[in-house]
């Protein structure tokens, strides 16, 4: 085969050319401190490193989802302790109402303490997380969810439910308004007791006693009526279970006084005080989810700021609020323990969001990145080849036959 001098040049300045292309290539990679840049450099490994940065990026939206969990659950758990130190002035102011010696005029004046704090729960009540979103809000509400209706009552306008962060571990970012202010159980919880006509006597919220008896009621939930009756003299009471007398609980007599006494039956118990006459009635019936924290104020505002009201019905006034203000105690404190629940759970999540990155990072530099001492020995090496390919070159040229024609 001939070898001309035209071909030695071409070859030469190839080898050269590629001894250059390694050189440089060596020197980007050390630059960029990875082994592998392109996928041509190692397709399983640029595999590896690709799916293990999806892994990293779906690590990092995760966090943004439970920081921005934790900044509304947080925020939601001091509202919800600011609301309860607010009831509990709630619950002593009423307490003070009714002292005996209080008349009207003080009276009126625990009413407007009960107003301010009222007022101050509204404001708790429509509270946002500052990002633009509402505590309270339900699946959402782009004004604030708790507003005045045209009956003048505090009514919840967003949308019942919470909202969640999407991904396999579904944490709130807002709470059920509805539940937590105005749709409640009321009552105590299980049962609600009224007084609708005495001016006389008056009873307290009542209680479970029985829970097997009560838990064990027919459907559909009784109503039930306690009714006092007098003839000859002697005052007596019924309870009536959807309309009929109940066997073990007719015309059972009252004793006199004013000292309060507990009427039981079905597994509750609830006291009435004061003096009962002929013809009052107090109606119990199953709790329902009709609480509202904010009509449970407003009633007692009211009835505070009426004057010539009787001690019974003040008493009811007193049992009455602070019934319904330890309600709306039990349901928001049970809402904070469950926010202080889910502040646990967004721990544990980091938590596993934390190590599923790191071990995605560690797939990711085990794949791609540079090992310095082993690059460094390879570029040392391309650096050598490319002097010799160079040395080489620039023999070659000196074999023209031009160089040797004097």
């Amino acid at each position: 085969m001939r070898i001309t001098t035209a071909a030695a040049f071409q070859k030469s300045v190839s080898n050269l050319q590629e001894r250059q292309r390694k050189l440089q290539d060596a020197q980007e990679h050390i630059g960029a401190q990875k082994r592998v840049l392109r996928a041509s450099d190692d397709p399983v490994a640029a595999a590896r490193a690709e799916r293990a940065r999806g892994q990293i990026a779906s690590s990092d939206a995760q966090q943004r989802s439970l920081q921005a969990s934790r900044n509304a659950m947080t925020q939601a758990e001091s509202t919800l302790g600011n609301a309860g130190e607010l009831l509990t002035e709630a619950y002593t102011a009423l307490m003070s109402a009714g002292n005996g010696a209080f008349d009207d005029a003080n009276r009126a004046t625990v009413a407007q303490t009960l107003q301010n704090l009222r007022d101050q729960l509204l404001v708790l009540a429509n509270r946002e997380d500052g990002s633009g979103n509402y505590i309270f809000g339900g699946q959402g509400a782009s004004t604030p969810p708790f507003m005045m209706d045209g009956a003048g009552k505090v009514s919840f306008k967003g949308d019942r439910g919470e909202q969640a962060t999407a991904g396999a571990e579904a944490l709130p970012l807002t709470l059920d308004g509805a539940a937590a202010w105005v749709n409640a159980a009321d009552g105590n919880g299980f049962f609600k007791t009224t007084t609708p006509n005495s001016t006389t006597a008056y009873s307290d919220g009542g209680r479970v006693t029985d829970p097997k008896t009560f838990f064990n009621q027919t459907s559909p939930p009784p109503d039930y009526k306690v009714q006092f009756s007098s003839a000859g003299g002697a005052l007596t009471y019924t309870v009536l279970k959807n309309g009929a007398a109940m066997a073990d609980a007719t015309d059972k007599p009252w004793a006199g006084g004013s000292t309060a006494k507990a009427v039981e039956f079905d597994g509750m118990s609830f006291s009435i005080g004061g003096l009962p006459t002929d013809g009052d009635v107090f109606e119990v019936r199953l709790s329902q989810p009709r609480h509202n924290v904010f009509e449970t104020l407003d009633k007692a505002i009211q009835e505070l700021r009426t004057p010539g009201r009787t001690s019974a019905q003040l008493s009811q006034t007193v049992q009455d609020g602070l019934a319904g203000v330890s309600r709306s105690s039990d349901v928001l404190s049970a809402l904070r323990s469950r926010v202080g629940e889910a502040l646990v759970h967004i721990d544990q999540a980091e938590d596993r969001n934390g190590t599923a990155k790191l071990q995605a990072q560690t797939v990711r530099s085990e794949a791609e990145d540079l090992d310095p001492m082993a690059a460094l020995a390879d570029m040392q090496l391309q650096s050598t080849n490319y002097d010799i390919a160079l040395k080489t070159y620039s023999m070659v040229q000196k074999l023209s036959i031009f160089n040797h024609i004097g």
